[in-house]
Protein backbone atom coordinates (compact mmCIF):
# COMPACT_ATOMS: atom_id res chain seq x y z
CA UNK A 1 0.00 0.00 0.00
CA UNK A 2 1.71 3.16 -1.20
CA UNK A 3 1.80 6.14 1.10
CA UNK A 4 0.84 9.55 -0.26
CA UNK A 5 3.96 11.24 -1.59
CA UNK A 6 3.89 13.93 1.11
CA UNK A 7 4.01 11.38 3.94
CA UNK A 8 7.26 9.87 5.22
CA UNK A 9 7.96 6.15 5.06
CA UNK A 10 8.23 4.36 8.38
CA UNK A 11 9.92 0.97 8.43
CA UNK A 12 9.76 -2.18 10.53
CA UNK A 13 12.91 -3.23 12.36
CA UNK A 14 13.42 -6.84 13.42
CA UNK A 15 15.71 -8.15 16.12
CA UNK A 16 18.61 -10.43 15.09
CA UNK A 17 17.46 -14.05 14.81
CA UNK A 18 18.38 -16.70 17.36
CA UNK A 19 19.71 -19.40 15.04
CA UNK A 20 21.02 -22.84 16.04
CA UNK A 21 24.77 -23.30 15.85
CA UNK A 22 25.24 -26.08 13.33
CA UNK A 23 28.29 -28.26 12.87
CA UNK A 24 30.14 -27.41 9.63
CA UNK A 25 30.25 -31.07 8.60
CA UNK A 26 26.46 -31.19 8.13
CA UNK A 27 25.35 -31.19 4.51
CA UNK A 28 23.99 -27.98 2.96
CA UNK A 29 20.57 -29.59 2.51
CA UNK A 30 20.41 -30.64 6.15
CA UNK A 31 21.53 -27.22 7.40
CA UNK A 32 19.02 -25.51 5.12
CA UNK A 33 16.14 -27.72 6.29
CA UNK A 34 16.98 -26.91 9.91
CA UNK A 35 17.45 -23.16 9.46
CA UNK A 36 14.33 -22.70 7.33
CA UNK A 37 12.26 -24.63 9.86
CA UNK A 38 13.77 -23.08 12.99
CA UNK A 39 11.40 -20.10 12.96
CA UNK A 40 8.24 -22.10 12.25
CA UNK A 41 5.67 -23.18 14.81
CA UNK A 42 4.43 -26.74 15.09
CA UNK A 43 1.21 -26.79 13.11
CA UNK A 44 -1.85 -26.80 15.35
CA UNK A 45 -0.27 -24.41 17.84
CA UNK A 46 -2.60 -21.88 19.48
CA UNK A 47 -0.73 -18.58 19.74
CA UNK A 48 -2.01 -16.50 22.63
CA UNK A 49 -1.54 -12.75 22.28
CA UNK A 50 -1.82 -10.05 24.92
CA UNK A 51 -1.90 -6.27 24.63
CA UNK A 52 0.47 -4.51 27.03
CA UNK A 53 -1.65 -1.37 26.80
CA UNK A 54 -4.86 0.20 28.04
CA UNK A 55 -7.92 -0.51 25.88
CA UNK A 56 -9.20 3.02 26.55
CA UNK A 57 -6.05 4.54 25.04
CA UNK A 58 -5.38 2.12 22.18
CA UNK A 59 -8.71 0.45 21.41
CA UNK A 60 -8.76 1.43 17.73
CA UNK A 61 -5.16 0.24 17.29
CA UNK A 62 -5.96 -3.08 19.00
CA UNK A 63 -8.91 -3.64 16.70
CA UNK A 64 -6.61 -3.33 13.68
CA UNK A 65 -4.26 -5.95 15.14
CA UNK A 66 -7.16 -8.27 15.96
CA UNK A 67 -8.42 -7.93 12.37
CA UNK A 68 -4.94 -8.66 11.02
CA UNK A 69 -4.69 -11.86 13.08
CA UNK A 70 -8.09 -12.88 11.72
CA UNK A 71 -6.96 -12.16 8.15
CA UNK A 72 -4.06 -14.58 8.53
CA UNK A 73 -6.36 -17.16 10.16
CA UNK A 74 -8.91 -16.81 7.36
CA UNK A 75 -6.36 -18.31 4.96
CA UNK A 76 -7.43 -21.63 6.44
CA UNK A 77 -4.13 -22.30 8.20
CA UNK A 78 -3.71 -24.74 11.07
CA UNK A 79 -2.57 -22.10 13.56
CA UNK A 80 -5.06 -20.37 15.84
CA UNK A 81 -4.86 -17.01 17.62
CA UNK A 82 -6.47 -16.29 20.97
CA UNK A 83 -6.41 -13.00 22.86
CA UNK A 84 -5.73 -13.37 26.59
CA UNK A 85 -5.91 -10.89 29.44
CA UNK A 86 -2.76 -11.99 31.29
CA UNK A 87 0.73 -11.45 29.91
CA UNK A 88 1.90 -14.63 31.64
CA UNK A 89 -0.58 -16.65 29.56
CA UNK A 90 0.71 -15.35 26.21
CA UNK A 91 3.42 -16.18 23.74
CA UNK A 92 2.93 -12.89 21.84
CA UNK A 93 2.90 -9.60 23.79
CA UNK A 94 2.04 -6.44 21.91
CA UNK A 95 2.96 -2.89 22.86
CA UNK A 96 2.21 0.53 21.37
CA UNK A 97 5.25 2.50 22.48
CA UNK A 98 5.59 5.59 20.32
CA UNK A 99 9.16 6.40 19.34
CA UNK A 100 10.25 2.78 19.37
CA UNK A 101 9.16 1.98 15.83
CA UNK A 102 7.23 -1.08 14.69
CA UNK A 103 8.93 -4.44 15.03
CA UNK A 104 8.54 -8.09 15.96
CA UNK A 105 10.69 -11.02 16.89
CA UNK A 106 10.61 -13.76 14.25
CA UNK A 107 8.72 -17.00 14.79
CA UNK A 108 9.62 -19.15 17.77
CA UNK A 109 12.20 -16.59 18.94
CA UNK A 110 9.33 -15.04 20.91
CA UNK A 111 9.54 -18.00 23.31
CA UNK A 112 12.92 -16.75 24.54
CA UNK A 113 11.57 -13.34 25.57
CA UNK A 114 10.66 -12.57 29.21
CA UNK A 115 7.04 -13.21 30.14
CA UNK A 116 6.29 -9.50 30.69
CA UNK A 117 8.34 -8.09 27.80
CA UNK A 118 7.11 -7.10 24.36
CA UNK A 119 7.60 -9.47 21.43
CA UNK A 120 5.95 -6.99 19.04
CA UNK A 121 5.53 -3.22 19.02
CA UNK A 122 3.63 -0.69 16.95
CA UNK A 123 5.11 2.77 16.96
CA UNK A 124 2.77 4.59 14.57
CA UNK A 125 -0.93 4.89 13.79
CA UNK A 126 -2.44 1.61 12.61
CA UNK A 127 -5.84 2.98 11.62
CA UNK A 128 -4.57 4.16 8.22
CA UNK A 129 -4.24 1.83 5.20
CA UNK A 130 -0.46 1.79 5.76
CA UNK A 131 -1.09 0.96 9.41
CA UNK A 132 -3.18 -2.04 8.41
CA UNK A 133 -0.27 -3.17 6.24
CA UNK A 134 2.08 -2.76 9.21
CA UNK A 135 -0.12 -5.01 11.39
CA UNK A 136 -0.17 -7.75 8.74
CA UNK A 137 3.60 -7.43 8.28
CA UNK A 138 4.51 -7.75 11.96
CA UNK A 139 2.27 -10.77 12.41
CA UNK A 140 4.00 -12.28 9.37
CA UNK A 141 7.27 -12.03 11.30
CA UNK A 142 5.69 -13.76 14.30
CA UNK A 143 4.59 -16.59 11.99
CA UNK A 144 8.20 -17.06 10.89
CA UNK A 145 8.57 -14.88 7.77
CA UNK A 146 11.68 -12.73 7.11
CA UNK A 147 11.91 -9.52 5.09
CA UNK A 148 11.38 -10.33 1.43
CA UNK A 149 13.78 -7.70 0.04
CA UNK A 150 16.61 -9.49 1.88
CA UNK A 151 16.01 -12.63 -0.16
CA UNK A 152 19.37 -13.32 -1.88
CA UNK A 153 17.41 -14.47 -4.95
CA UNK A 154 15.95 -10.97 -5.42
CA UNK A 155 19.07 -9.82 -7.24
CA UNK A 156 18.81 -6.34 -5.78
CA UNK A 157 21.88 -4.13 -6.09
CA UNK A 158 21.57 -1.20 -3.70
CA UNK A 159 23.08 2.25 -3.81
CA UNK A 160 24.28 1.54 -0.28
CA UNK A 161 25.27 5.05 0.75
CA UNK A 162 21.95 6.37 -0.52
CA UNK A 163 20.15 3.75 1.58
CA UNK A 164 22.16 4.64 4.69
CA UNK A 165 21.44 8.33 4.16
CA UNK A 166 17.73 7.78 3.52
CA UNK A 167 17.11 5.59 6.57
CA UNK A 168 19.51 7.57 8.76
CA UNK A 169 17.28 10.62 8.36
CA UNK A 170 13.77 11.28 9.68
CA UNK A 171 11.40 9.72 10.43
CA UNK A 172 13.36 6.48 11.03
CA UNK A 173 16.74 7.92 12.13
CA UNK A 174 18.35 4.50 11.99
CA UNK A 175 22.02 3.96 12.80
CA UNK A 176 23.96 2.22 10.04
CA UNK A 177 23.89 -1.18 11.76
CA UNK A 178 20.07 -1.13 11.90
CA UNK A 179 19.88 -0.26 8.20
CA UNK A 180 22.33 -3.00 7.33
CA UNK A 181 20.50 -5.62 9.40
CA UNK A 182 17.03 -4.80 8.00
CA UNK A 183 17.78 -3.83 4.41
CA UNK A 184 21.26 -4.33 2.97
CA UNK A 185 22.12 -7.64 4.63
CA UNK A 186 21.15 -10.58 2.44
CA UNK A 187 19.76 -13.66 4.12
CA UNK A 188 21.94 -16.73 4.29
CA UNK A 189 20.95 -18.92 1.28
CA UNK A 190 20.39 -21.74 3.78
CA UNK A 191 17.51 -19.74 5.29
CA UNK A 192 15.65 -19.19 2.03
CA UNK A 193 13.07 -21.46 0.42
CA UNK A 194 12.52 -21.58 -3.32
CA UNK A 195 14.31 -19.62 -5.97
CA UNK A 196 12.14 -16.57 -6.51
CA UNK A 197 11.56 -13.15 -5.02
CA UNK A 198 8.03 -11.83 -4.41
CA UNK A 199 7.98 -8.02 -4.70
CA UNK A 200 4.25 -8.08 -3.83
CA UNK A 201 4.79 -9.86 -0.50
CA UNK A 202 3.42 -8.36 2.70
CA UNK A 203 7.01 -8.81 3.95
CA UNK A 204 8.41 -6.48 1.25
CA UNK A 205 9.15 -2.86 2.17
CA UNK A 206 8.01 0.04 0.05
CA UNK A 207 11.07 1.91 -1.30
CA UNK A 208 11.22 5.23 -3.13
CA UNK A 209 13.25 5.71 -6.27
CA UNK A 210 16.99 6.33 -6.11
CA UNK A 211 17.93 3.50 -3.75
CA UNK A 212 18.04 0.50 -6.12
CA UNK A 213 20.54 0.25 -8.96
CA UNK A 214 19.31 -3.11 -10.27
CA UNK A 215 17.06 -4.73 -11.42
CA UNK A 216 16.35 -1.91 -13.83
CA UNK A 217 12.59 -2.29 -13.38
CA UNK A 218 12.89 -1.22 -9.73
CA UNK A 219 15.21 1.77 -10.07
CA UNK A 220 12.10 3.91 -9.62
CA UNK A 221 11.24 2.13 -6.37
CA UNK A 222 9.18 -0.77 -5.07
CA UNK A 223 5.52 -0.32 -4.18
CA UNK A 224 3.98 -3.56 -2.91
CA UNK A 225 0.17 -3.58 -2.54
CA UNK A 226 0.35 -4.00 1.24
CA UNK A 227 -1.85 -7.10 1.31
CA UNK A 228 -1.16 -10.84 1.57
CA UNK A 229 0.17 -11.83 -1.84
CA UNK A 230 -0.63 -15.13 -3.54
CA UNK A 231 2.85 -16.37 -2.63
CA UNK A 232 2.37 -15.30 1.01
CA UNK A 233 -0.83 -17.28 1.17
CA UNK A 234 0.70 -20.36 -0.44
CA UNK A 235 3.69 -20.16 1.90
CA UNK A 236 1.51 -20.09 4.99
CA UNK A 237 -0.72 -22.93 3.78
CA UNK A 238 2.37 -25.03 3.09
CA UNK A 239 3.81 -24.59 6.57
CA UNK A 240 0.49 -24.57 8.38
CA UNK A 241 -1.99 -26.63 6.35
CA UNK A 242 -5.57 -27.02 7.59
CA UNK A 243 -5.86 -29.63 10.30
CA UNK A 244 -7.67 -32.88 9.50
CA UNK A 245 -9.92 -32.66 12.54
CA UNK A 246 -9.87 -33.87 16.12
CA UNK A 247 -9.95 -37.61 15.38
CA UNK A 248 -6.26 -38.29 15.97
CA UNK A 249 -4.64 -41.71 16.26
CA UNK A 250 -3.99 -42.72 19.85
CA UNK A 251 -0.44 -42.93 21.18
CA UNK A 252 -0.34 -45.97 23.46
CA UNK A 253 2.26 -46.12 26.26
CA UNK A 254 5.25 -48.34 25.43
CA UNK A 255 4.07 -48.87 21.83
CA UNK A 256 6.17 -47.30 19.08
CA UNK A 257 4.18 -45.46 16.40
CA UNK A 258 6.07 -45.60 13.08
CA UNK A 259 6.23 -42.47 10.90
CA UNK A 260 6.89 -41.96 7.21
CA UNK A 261 7.36 -38.22 6.85
CA UNK A 262 8.97 -36.01 4.23
CA UNK A 263 10.73 -32.77 5.26
CA UNK A 264 8.21 -30.29 6.63
CA UNK A 265 5.54 -32.91 7.28
CA UNK A 266 4.02 -33.45 10.69
CA UNK A 267 2.35 -36.29 12.60
CA UNK A 268 -0.18 -35.76 15.39
CA UNK A 269 -1.37 -38.12 18.12
CA UNK A 270 -3.83 -38.06 20.99
CA UNK A 271 -2.50 -39.28 24.31
CA UNK A 272 -4.55 -40.25 27.37
CA UNK A 273 -2.25 -41.39 30.20
CA UNK A 274 -3.43 -44.31 32.30
CA UNK A 275 -1.62 -43.10 35.41
CA UNK A 276 -0.49 -39.78 36.85
CA UNK A 277 3.31 -39.77 36.69
CA UNK A 278 6.29 -38.43 34.77
CA UNK A 279 6.31 -39.65 31.19
CA UNK A 280 9.00 -39.61 28.55
CA UNK A 281 7.84 -38.81 25.02
CA UNK A 282 10.44 -39.10 22.29
CA UNK A 283 11.27 -39.69 18.65
CA UNK A 284 13.45 -42.42 17.17
CA UNK A 285 15.36 -42.61 13.89
CA UNK A 286 18.02 -40.80 11.89
CA UNK A 287 16.26 -37.47 11.60
CA UNK A 288 16.06 -33.89 12.81
CA UNK A 289 12.67 -33.09 14.28
CA UNK A 290 10.76 -30.97 16.75
CA UNK A 291 8.41 -32.59 19.27
CA UNK A 292 5.74 -30.79 21.29
CA UNK A 293 3.27 -31.98 23.92
CA UNK A 294 0.07 -29.97 24.41
CA UNK A 295 -2.55 -30.30 27.15
CA UNK A 296 -6.22 -29.70 26.48
CA UNK A 297 -7.44 -27.00 28.87
CA UNK A 298 -11.05 -25.81 28.62
CA UNK A 299 -11.28 -27.13 25.08
CA UNK A 300 -8.06 -25.44 23.92
CA UNK A 301 -4.59 -26.89 23.49
CA UNK A 302 -1.93 -25.26 25.67
CA UNK A 303 1.81 -25.81 25.23
CA UNK A 304 3.19 -28.09 27.92
CA UNK A 305 6.68 -29.16 26.82
CA UNK A 306 8.80 -29.43 23.70
CA UNK A 307 12.20 -30.34 22.33
CA UNK A 308 14.08 -29.71 19.10
CA UNK A 309 16.96 -32.05 18.22
CA UNK A 310 17.98 -30.37 14.97
CA UNK A 311 21.61 -30.70 14.01
CA UNK A 312 22.42 -32.89 17.01
CA UNK A 313 23.24 -36.59 17.16
CA UNK A 314 20.25 -37.44 19.32
CA UNK A 315 16.47 -37.64 19.16
CA UNK A 316 13.87 -35.25 20.53
CA UNK A 317 12.81 -36.12 24.07
CA UNK A 318 10.60 -34.48 26.67
CA UNK A 319 9.99 -35.62 30.24
CA UNK A 320 6.83 -34.20 31.72
CA UNK A 321 4.30 -34.91 34.46
CA UNK A 322 0.97 -35.99 32.93
CA UNK A 323 -2.28 -36.61 34.78
CA UNK A 324 -4.63 -39.55 34.28
CA UNK A 325 -8.03 -38.51 32.98
CA UNK A 326 -6.69 -35.48 31.09
CA UNK A 327 -6.23 -35.20 27.34
CA UNK A 328 -2.97 -34.44 25.58
CA UNK A 329 -1.82 -34.05 21.98
CA UNK A 330 1.67 -34.96 20.75
CA UNK A 331 2.86 -33.30 17.53
CA UNK A 332 6.17 -33.94 15.77
CA UNK A 333 7.45 -32.26 12.61
CA UNK A 334 10.31 -33.65 10.54
CA UNK A 335 13.01 -31.23 9.42
CA UNK A 336 15.33 -33.64 7.68
CA UNK A 337 16.02 -37.39 7.53
CA UNK A 338 19.40 -38.66 6.35
CA UNK A 339 18.68 -42.39 6.35
CA UNK A 340 15.51 -44.17 5.25
CA UNK A 341 13.15 -41.44 6.36
CA UNK A 342 11.50 -43.98 8.66
CA UNK A 343 11.14 -42.62 12.17
CA UNK A 344 8.91 -43.27 15.14
CA UNK A 345 7.46 -41.67 18.23
CA UNK A 346 6.72 -43.34 21.57
CA UNK A 347 5.60 -42.47 25.08
CA UNK A 348 6.74 -44.50 28.08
Amino acid sequence: MALPQDQPLYYCSTYPRSLPQLRPDLSFDRQSAILVSASKWVNGTVLHYHFLADEADHGDQMDVVRAAFQEWKDLGIGLSFTEVTQASESEVRIGFQAGDGSWSYVGRDVLGIGATERTMNFGWDLTTPYGHTTARHEIGHTLGMPHEHQNPNAGITWDEEAVYEFLGGPPNNWPRETTFHNVLRKLDPRQVEGGTWDPDSIMEYQFPGGLILAPEAYRGGITPPGTLSADDQAYMRYWYPPLDGDDLPELVPFQSAPLSLTPGQQADFAFHPDASREYSVGTFGSADSVLVVFEEVDGELRFLAGDDDSGEDRNALVKVKLVAGRSYVVRTRLYYAWASGQTAVMAW
